[in-house]
């Protein structure tokens, strides 16, 4: 269930409730029984292993990839040879 923060407008105390995303917005501060706003906070999610780019985009293909080095060993065959740089030379 996700947790979302709330601010109160009048004492401007900052809380978090944990919601269902189908349950309405919270409208009044459980202090002073103001008005409250939802607000912005970080989030934990982050995308990890294999496919995933830190930009958000993938690479545009071997054009990318430099024929001098390897990136991993895990990419290079058992011959100790890289992909990238035997596909750059040919």
């Amino acid at each position: 269930m996700p947790i979302y923060e709330y601010e109160c407008t009048t004492c401007d105390k900052i809380f978090e409730v944990k919601q269902r995303i189908s349950d309405k917005p919270l409208q009044t501060c459980p202090e002073c029984q103001n008005r409250v706003k939802k607000i912005m906070s970080v989030n934990s999610f982050q995308l990890k292993g294999g496919g995933w780019y830190a930009d958000g985009y993938a690479s545009t293909g071997g054009s990318s990839h430099s024929s001098s080095s390897c990136s991993s060993a895990s990419s290079c065959n058992s011959s100790k040879t890289c992909p990238a740089a035997a596909a750059a030379s040919s």
